[in-house]
């Protein structure tokens, strides 16, 4: 899989832990968006799209069915992140 666009919106609210929202694009033929990027004590992470229940869980709407997968999500997802910020 070959993730060939990463699009980076950043959020700027200093009292929000959600720093920026992410779209893929894989292979050129398929997107994601509503990725967020959350600060946290220990670093960045994404959160794949995900929509409320009626019982006030949240559940994923997409996401990669292997470690390998998201993975290679996450790094492509923060990578461009932080290029973004030095910009």
């Amino acid at each position: 899989m070959k993730i060939s666009d990463v699009r980076i919106r950043l959020v700027n609210r200093e009292d929000n832990k959600l720093k920026a929202v992410a779209s893929i694009t894989i292979e050129d033929c398929f997107v994601v968006h509503d990725i967020k990027v959350i600060e946290a004590a220990d670093g960045a992470f994404i959160a794949m799209p995900s929509r409320k229940t009626n019982d006030g869980e949240y559940k994923d709407i997409a996401h990669p069915l292997n470690t390998e997968t998201r993975e290679l999500i996450r790094k492509a997802i923060l990578t461009a992140y932080y290029d973004e910020l030095k910009n």
